[in-house]
């Protein structure tokens, strides 16, 4: 049998399409932009009061004040609402437009849905323009849509978890900002006891200059369900700077288990500003497999609330920051019920100057006894100019509890090279397989074409600098 090599360029993610849209709002922050966005979606009207509050509360929240420097940032440039010149939620993927299609093909989304995935969804700027699951999972009740069609046609669950519990519109500035203008994003279903053995995967892609995205991901898993949800995103490479503050609210009930894989590749230009959060019931666990290797700057810390007993999270994520970028990431897990428990490894990898930073939490409530967490956080400097940083936090207000924390920060060492070199490897080649080393415990939780790209982003990034 002919082994098939996966050939990735950085061309797939960084070429971007003619401007061919039916909307583009003007640049920049209004009510009226609000209200026209939800006139255009035909919300329903408690909707577009969300919206108005999370836009109040938007201007009344102060910026962050830790973490990178958002100064590059000037939200009056960005274009927050693009529409595509496309069907929206096409059924068959001949209906989307050649240009869009094509964009797709060439990341592999129409492939990857024949031979793996339960289902697919597709957004464009600020539309989803092709969702599709397949009927043996409708067949079962599982409800995989657009969060703007599952608004329409789910409304009671929506207006019940909604940026409600999981993640209000105060949490900070930019959750503000996505309640304000989010649009189009993931919303599933999973009933009671109904296991979704194939992953469900939505691909997110800004193509537009100067743009914003704010897709919403919204997980409901009922009690005894499981599911698998893959998210991958890109963007072309521009001068002028663009935005990403998508939200991901998890709610895992009662003995249900959700698994969240998701490679966020933005280009360079990028500020990722994204929040995942994911609420636990008892005995549920929620899983995180994140990495992050575009972007200008990101910052994100997807979080488990551990809310009833036995409820679990774990977390794995890799980082990746070369010249220019600023990675700021990490986890945080609230144990708020007794039993509960959490683990998180955190990698990080940086070169060229590049900058990552492991940011943490882990909170035990009085009261919650038998708390078992673990935090694991290593980060591998590829050379002198760039920075490794760890910021773990620990509250803890419970004795009877068992907490640890690692952390470990350094270079590749010269010993591991020249062994390396002395086996007949290229210095290249050696950093390659080091690098590979650190981060096989992420590559071995990823389905197989995600640990393969991965795999080959960062070799490529160590190929265009190890000269």
């Amino acid at each position: 049998m002919k082994k098939q090599e996966l050939k990735i360029t950085r061309e797939i993610y960084d070429h971007s399409d003619p401007e061919k849209l039916v909307f583009k709002a003007e640049a920049g922050i209004s009510e009226a932009l609000v209200r026209e966005i939800s006139r255009d979606k035909k919300e329903p009207g408690w909707m577009l009061q969300k919206r108005l509050e999370a836009l109040k509360l938007f201007h009344e929240l102060p910026m962050p004040n830790f973490g990178p420097d958002l100064g590059g940032l000037n939200l009056n440039d960005i274009h927050l609402y693009i529409k595509p010149d496309s069907i929206k939620n096409a059924k068959s993927w001949d209906a989307v437009p050649k240009e869009i299609k094509k964009t797709y093909e060439k990341l592999g989304i129409p492939k990857a849905e024949r031979e793996a995935l339960a289902g697919v969804g597709a957004q464009y700027e600020s539309e989803v323009i092709y969702h599709k699951l397949k009927k043996q999972w409708e067949d079962k009740g599982v409800i995989f849509l657009d969060c703007d069609l599952g608004l329409q046609k789910h409304s009671e669950l929506f207006k019940k978890y909604f940026m409600t519990t999981c993640i209000p519109a105060n949490l900070h500035k930019f959750t503000a900002l996505h309640g304000a203008f989010w649009s189009g994003g993931t919303f599933i279903y999973v009933p009671k006891g109904v296991k979704v053995d194939l992953p469900l995967q939505a691909y997110f892609r800004m193509n537009a200059r100067k743009g914003g995205q704010f897709e919403h991901t919204l997980i409901i898993a009922d009690e005894g369900s499981e599911v698998h949800y893959i998210e991958g995103c890109s963007a072309p490479l521009y001068s002028e700077n663009s935005l990403h503050a998508g939200c991901v609210e998890i709610h895992v009930l009662k003995n249900a288990r959700v698994r969240y894989s998701s490679i966020e590749n933005w280009s360079k230009n990028v500020y990722n500003l994204n929040t995942k959060r994911g609420v636990v019931y008892e005995n549920g666990i929620m899983e995180w497999v994140n990495g992050n290797t575009g972007s200008k700057v990101t910052m994100l810390y997807p979080s488990s609330v551990l809310a009833e007993p036995g409820a679990k999270t774990d977390y794995i994520g890799i980082a990746y920051a070369n010249s220019g970028q600023h990675q700021d990431t990490g986890c945080k897990a609230y144990h708020l019920a007794p039993n509960t428990s959490s683990h998180i490894i955190s990698k990080s990898i940086c070169m060229n100057g590049g900058i990552t930073a492991y940011r943490g939490l882990v909170k035990v409530k009085k009261g919650c006894k038998n708390c078992k967490s673990s935090v694991r956080c290593d980060g591998l400097m590829l050379d002198n100019k760039s920075r490794a940083t760890t910021f773990p936090s620990m509250e803890v207000d419970e004795h009877e509890v068992d907490v640890s924390h690692e952390a470990a920060v350094g270079k590749i060492g010269d010993e591991q090279l020249f062994y390396l070199m002395s086996r007949g490897l290229s210095e290249q080649e050696a950093t390659k397989m080091i690098v590979s080393g650190f981060i096989e415990p992420l590559i071995k939780e990823l389905p197989l074409e995600y640990a393969v790209e991965l795999n080959r982003l960062i070799e490529m990034e160590i190929e265009n600098s190890v000269v």
